[in-house]
């Protein structure tokens, strides 16, 4: 697992870590079944308080996306992969919209607006 955590973001520490290990689920990265980094390791890979970790891993646990088993740690449950992505996209688009918004109200074009989406891209 690929973790970073942005200190500075302004977003708690324990979102950013649930939405990336949820985007690994989705992504297939992380497959069912499988078994997490414990709460104390991630904690320590990371420099991130075990409270943190474990309160990401609720959350997770809470959305149906991972599992506990007393005394053997977290696994990737069976989530709807499907109604996952479909949300995701849902906030993508979202994000488009307002994105487009601003594009509209600072005069750009579609094809500036275009343009701009492929350099960044």
């Amino acid at each position: 697992m690929n973790i970073k955590v942005l200190t500075k973001s302004g977003v708690p520490i324990y979102e950013q870590l649930a939405e990336q290990i949820k985007a690994e689920i989705v992504a297939g990265n992380l497959k069912q079944g499988e078994l997490l980094p414990s709460i104390r390791s991630l904690a320590a890979d990371l420099k991130i308080s075990v409270i943190t970790t474990k309160r990401a891993y609720e959350e997770l646990e809470k959305e149906g996306l991972i599992y506990s088993v007393a005394g053997k740690g977290f696994f990737v449950d069976n989530p709807d992969i499907s109604y996952l992505e479909e949300k995701r996209n849902v906030g993508i688009e979202e994000n488009l919209e307002k994105w487009i918004d601003d594009a509209k109200k600072a005069g750009l074009t579609k094809d500036d607006a275009i343009s701009m989406l492929n350099i960044i891209w």
